[in-house]
């Protein structure tokens, strides 16, 4: 059962009449769960004495049928005593705010030190805030007002992003059950094993062996199935003593799970003459929703310099605890709403330079060593390359060369990637095939890299190349399938268990040939003598030796545990012509040219499906996606019918340009390539609005009835 109130005191919960309801087996509230540590949102799988969103769970009706679970939450009656609802930003951090948690946890940091005592800042130049500001973060450099006075072009200003759900089409799911002597397993849509093991083991006081976690295949989670549902049905596994299962309907996804979150920009940058990004200064309001562990903040003020160094700089970012959910990750999590509000600026220094966007950009490619505005160096990228091929295109060429209310806009994109420890096993089979184990789900097609890199590195055909994912109490040690980490990490691993398995294959074929070690070679399974290839050993006959009867050596397994020394930072450009209609403010997207780095390409055709889902993606993200909240905190628009994403007749044609810049610490060079297709898009597509009109958007998504308005007062 879900909250109806978006704030408000649990007074009472009567499950009585529910329970005469025939087949309901219990009604469980908060108490009956055992939840016994930790703070968050997963600590609160259900509502204890406050609810904090609409849509909040605060019983759970267990039943043998879902249609007398549905008839039993019917009849559960919750008394409530509303209290107000936070919803605006910008309201919500002003001393004196009404705020979005009465309750809050013994361990929840107070950031909002500074207290109620008015606006303004306090005697170390802090801004004063309300305690609904529950993280801030602040990066700073040099000198950026002295900068700033240094520039030849200042541009500035407020940008705004919606929460956008990420529109995964399995909804959230889990079953669970009890394991001898005071276990438990879960069986999910989890995007992380591991992560969802120690969160449970955790939140309910298990051992970790006592907690076994398996993931179902995803075709899409998109960084929102991170351990939202889990909690609920284990909590009531284990009080019931028995198995549960529970899948959230659409509207229960649309309203309970976690959504990329809101964010307020406010953005100046400066140039130089030459075109030499100089200065950035940066404010950013992040919505964190209801829950202190999902503060945003991390992701958001690191990522507001873009593909770009600047000399100077100072940001502060503000996470805000709304009565909405928990805010969650959404491909390339908050890339995309910064790269809106850099890349946009960018474009109006371009103009007020009188320089080419593209070369603009190209002037400003970080070099390996320089500082991200989180102090953080680059890495060396493939961002020049990128954009070099952008701009052979044909597209590009022809840029000034338009019918009026057409325009051509650029933007570039780069996620800086992400690292965890991963390990795999990678044995030889009797059937000569080769197996690779690891603990990542599998999540849009991952399988298919990590396989195309055992095999090279074996020297076995693709198709004899078999992928596992483990549960937690079998499989290696893994990360998570998100963040661009499942073929940058968990490929390290498995070259190193591939190239440790072909080291026991090319041992044991040199004794049974004869010949020394380093004069064999492995091609299309068959290990043969360099320069006499008649002279070799087929794979499939050494798997079937070394895993028979009667054999005097061991089996070939190997043992890869890895962690990229550093980032693999991924770039992509977007290119994209539209066309826009001054009457009605509808945008039409004609061509769009995405290119991207991927290292190198192990798979053209699922890097060509990155590439494109990211662009589709970023087309919702720009014109049609946003969850909307009325002043009462209640959404508004819950379920597909409500929920505008891109439909096929508003996706155009897309090419794509694959670039290959190798990285340093990727398995056979490769980078992860799923966050940055994203990235770029929602930019490129407000630089064309400008070009083809003269207005300038500042709110995502940019829906018909915005570029209307903005039509009616363009940029200057």
């Amino acid at each position: 059962m879900l909250s109806p109130e978006a704030h408000a005191r649990i007074l009472s919960i009567d499950g009585s009449a529910a329970l005469e309801v025939p087949g309901v087996r219990a009604v469980l509230t908060a108490d009956d769960l055992g939840v016994v540590g930790g703070s968050g949102r997963k600590a609160e799988p259900l509502a204890r004495t406050e609810v904090v969103f609409a849509g909040q769970p605060v019983a759970l009706v267990v039943a043998d049928s879902e249609a007398a679970a549905e008839d039993g939450a019917e009849l559960v009656f919750v008394e409530y005593e509303p209290l107000p609802a936070v919803v605006d930003l910008e309201q919500a951090i002003l001393p004196g705010a009404a705020l979005a948690r009465i309750e809050r946890s013994a361990d929840e940091a107070d950031v909002a030190m500074h207290g109620e005592a008015g606006a303004g800042e306090d005697d170390e130049g802090t801004e004063r805030v309300s305690a609904n500001v529950i993280d801030i973060v602040a990066y700073a450099e040099g000198d950026p007002e002295q900068t700033f006075a240094e520039c030849a072009a200042v541009v500035e200003g407020r940008f705004r992003t919606s929460w956008i759900h990420q529109s995964y089409l399995e909804p959230q799911a889990a079953v669970a059950w009890p394991e001898g002597d005071g276990g438990v397993a879960v069986r999910s849509s989890t995007q992380a094993t591991f992560w969802t093991r120690s969160d449970l083991a955790r939140v309910y006081g298990l051992p970790i062996p006592k907690v076994r976690v398996e993931a179902a295949t995803l075709g899409g989670g998109f960084g929102g199935k991170f351990g939202v549902i889990e909690p609920l049905v284990v909590g009531a596994a284990l009080a019931l003593s028995r198995p549960v299962r529970l899948v959230f309907t659409r509207s229960e996804d649309f309203v309970s799970a976690s959504p990329g979150p809101g964010l307020v920009i406010d953005l100046k940058v400066g140039a130089r003459a030459d075109g030499t990004l100089a200065a950035l200064e940066g404010r950013v309001l992040a919505d964190s929703g209801a829950f202190s562990d999902s503060s945003p903040v991390g992701f958001a003020g690191g990522k507001l310099g873009g593909a770009y160094s600047f000399e100077a700089w100072s940001v502060r970012t503000y996470g805000v605890r709304t009565n909405r959910p928990g805010a969650g990750a959404y491909r390339a999590p908050l890339a995309t709403p910064t790269a809106f509000a850099i890349e946009s600026l960018v474009d109006e220094l371009a103009r007020r330079l009188d320089v080419d966007p593209i070369e603009l950009r190209l002037r400003n490619v970080p070099a390996a060593g320089d500082l991200r505005v989180d102090g953080i160096a680059w890495q060396a990228t493939g961002l020049r390359e990128t954009l070099e091929a952008v701009r052979e295109h044909p597209l590009w060429q022809r840029r000034d060369d338009l019918p009026e209310n057409e325009g051509i806009g650029l933007a570039s994109g780069l996620f800086p990637g992400g690292r965890m420890g991963a390990s795999a096993v990678c044995r030889l089979d009797s059937d000569g095939g080769v197996t690779v184990v690891s603990g990542y789900v599998d999540m849009s097609g991952t399988d298919t890299g990590v396989a195309a890199i055992a095999a090279e590195i074996v020297g076995v055909p693709l198709d004899s190349v078999r992928v596992v994912s483990g549960d937690t109490s079998e499989a290696p040690q893994a990360g998570v399938s998100g963040g661009s980490m499942v073929t940058y990490c968990l490929g390290s691993a498995v070259a190193l268990a591939a190239a440790d398995a072909r080291e026991q294959i090319l041992r044991y074929a040199a004794q049974q040939l004869e010949v020394d070690q380093a004069d064999l070679e492995i091609v299309d399974g068959s290990v043969r003598v360099v320069g006499a290839p008649q002279r070799e050993l087929s794979v499939a006959a050494i798997g079937s030796r070394l895993t028979g009867f009667g054999t005097s050596y061991p089996p070939v397994q190997g043992h890869g545990t890895a962690v990229p020394p550093d980032l693999a930072p991924s770039a992509a450009a977007a290119l994209v012509r539209i066309r826009v209609d001054r009457d009605t403010g509808r945008v039409e997207l004609l061509d769009w040219v995405a290119a991207q780095d991927c290292g190198r390409a192990l798979n053209p055709a699922l890097v060509e499906g990155q590439m494109h889902g990211g662009a589709v993606q970023s087309i919702g993200y720009a014109l049609y996606e946003e969850l909307v909240y009325d002043e009462d905190g209640q959404p508004l628009n819950g379920s597909f019918l409500t929920y505008a994403i891109p439909r096929i007749d508003a996706v155009p044609e897309i090419q794509t340009l694959i670039v290959e810049v190798p990285a340093p610490y990727g398995p056979l060079g490769a980078k992860g390539i799923g966050e940055s297709a994203i990235v770029p898009g929602a930019a490129a597509i407000s630089n064309a609005i400008r070009s083809a009109t003269g207005a300038r958007l500042h709110e995502l998504p940019m829906t018909p009835d915005r570029v209307w308005r903005s039509l009616r007062s363009p940029a200057p």
